[in-house]
């Protein structure tokens, strides 16, 4: 896809960059990229992706200006089509290409920058708001297929502003989610918005409320859907955060009986979509919480097939996390590395801090020593 960058963007970055004390070779072990890298995105040799501006804004504390400066011609074309849309009518053709840039952003959550990922969203999320509001004339199914689609968007905006720990703004969205889904009586989106006010109570330490909207998630998803499964894996791990050991065991395996018949999925990065590689790494962090003894072995062999398969950086991040949470008891020092390598990947949400906390504090109580990982924490800690 072509991508539109403001000429600013070259200077912008060396001004952001110096203005944070760093050199090249400073901001290039910061971030992660090579030094003739960024040389080559400061002198406008080189265009940086949305995921590499989203990178280098955490770094520099930005707030999203780099990511800001680019574009995706096609969302360029989005923006250009909303402005036109009053002397048209709807087309089919339209609605279909929302429905398309629905599932793209909700494939690129589980790689994007929740920094680079959030103008993306929004930018969709203006279109179709606008699109609503254009008083044109569209049948009641192309009606319904773009509330839908707004129901998702506003939905996605929520879940990455809850990993930017933006709580206000996400339950703002949260609400326009869940209206959404009610008036077209789509039951997985309203699942779906239950399942992401459990997350968002598992992030701020309230299990128990956690698992009230995970089973309220489950009541109202449709049976066999991804919300369905996703809101059993959510019910046991707040029931694992609570200490619960026998009904933990009872809902994994009752996770384990849905899963299995289950093939792999086309996409199955979608955010939205269940895969049975989402269902062991949901394992691996329940048994970890609810401290297992197998835990260990379930997230090392987890994470094994992460970094072969090489892909899904914040999979892996947090598969690290779980290993780390796993080793407190066994190997304390190989606890503080894995989690200090995640941390200084960069791929962990503000959402997920709370479990590199739990892991610190679990070491600060049988004395081990965590000089390195605080420094990658003070380094790489994000903005909240």
């Amino acid at each position: 896809m072509t991508r539109i960058i403001d000429p600013r963007w070259p200077s912008t970055l060396r001004t952001l960059r110096q203005r944070a004390g760093l050199s090249l070779r400073d901001l290039a072990a910061k971030a992660h990229y090579a030094k003739s890298y960024l040389h080559d995105l400061e002198t406008g040799r080189k265009t940086a992706t949305v995921d590499v501006a989203g990178r280098l804004d955490d770094v520099l504390d930005t707030g999203g200006v780099l990511t800001g400066m680019l574009t995706d011609e096609g969302e360029h074309d989005s923006a250009e089509l909303a402005r036109r849309v009053a002397a048209t009518d709807i087309s089919t053709t339209t609605i279909t290409g929302i429905e398309a840039a629905v599932d793209e952003l909700a494939t690129a959550y589980p790689t994007a920058s929740p920094h680079a990922l959030l103008p993306r969203v929004r930018r969709h999320l203006t279109y179709v708001t606008t699109l609503v509001g254009s008083g044109r004339r569209m049948t009641l199914d192309q009606h319904r297929r773009i509330l839908v689609a707004g129901g998702w968007l506003s939905l996605l905006t929520a879940t990455v502003l809850i990993d930017l720990r933006r709580r206000e703004s996400a339950i703002a969205h949260l609400r326009t989610a869940e209206a959404m889904g009610a008036h077209t009586e789509h039951d997985e989106i309203r699942a779906w918005c239950l399942e992401t006010r459990a997350w968002e109570a598992l992030t701020t330490g309230d299990p128990a409320t956690a698992l009230d909207l995970a089973r309220g998630a489950r009541a109202v998803a449709p049976a066999g859907s991804s919300a369905w499964l996703q809101s059993t894996a959510q019910t046991g791990r707040s029931l694992a955060l609570l200490g619960d050991r026998k009904a933990t065991g009872e809902t994994l395996a009752r996770l384990e009986r849905l899963v299995s018949p289950l093939g792999q999925p086309e996409r199955p990065e979608h955010h939205y979509r269940y895969d049975p590689g989402k269902a062991r790494a949901y394992v691996a962090t329940t048994l970890a919480w609810v401290g297992d003894p197998v835990a260990a072995a379930e997230a090392g062999d987890v994470l094994a097939e992460l970094l072969a398969e090489g892909s899904r950086p914040r999979r892996i991040a947090s598969a690290r996390l779980d290993l780390g949470q796993a080793l407190l008891s066994l190997d304390p020092n190989e606890a503080a590395a894995q989690v200090a390598v995640a941390v200084g990947s960069g791929r962990v949400a503000a959402s997920n801090w709370w479990r590199v906390d739990r892991v610190r504090q679990g070491l600060a109580r049988i004395g081990v020593p965590t000089g390195d990982l605080d420094e990658f924490c003070e380094t790489y800690q994000p903005r909240m």
